[in-house]
C-alpha cells in the first residue's frame, strides 16, 4: 500500500438479471488504493446535482474513482494513450462545474 494513499474494500452482489431471473453469480469483493478520499468526491458530485436519478452521483463517483486511478497507474500503457487528452479535458470540466 501506497502510505499517500486511501484504503478501500468494495462488495459487488448480482441481485438480479434483466431478464427478472436472481443473480447467480458469486460476490467480488477486492481492495483497493486511491490518492483522493473517495467519499469526499461522493458528496461534492451528490451535491452538483448533475444527474435526474438518486443514486446516479454515487455510481459516477465511484466508476471515475475506479477506473482514473488505474489510468493514472498505468499512464504508459498505450491503451489510454488517446484517452488521456480527452480525459484530462474532461476532469477539468467536471470540477468547473
Amino acid at each position: 500500500m501506497n502510505k499517500k494513499a486511501n484504503r478501500y474494500k468494495i462488495t459487488l452482489e448480482q441481485l438480479a438479471l434483466a431478464n427478472g431471473d436472481p443473480g447467480t453469480a458469486a460476490p467480488i469483493q477486492f481492495e483497493f488504493d486511491n490518492h483522493d478520499e473517495i467519499f469526499s468526491i461522493i458528496e461534492k458530485i451528490n451535491a452538483k446535482n448533475l444527474f435526474e436519478q438518486q443514486g446516479q452521483a454515487t455510481e459516477f463517483a465511484v466508476g471515475l474513482k475506479l477506473f482514473s486511478e488505474v489510468m493514472i497507474k498505468n499512464r504508459t500503457n498505450p491503451l489510454f494513450e488517446e484517452l488521456q487528452p480527452a480525459f484530462k479535458a474532461f476532469m477539468q470540466k467536471l470540477k468547473a462545474s
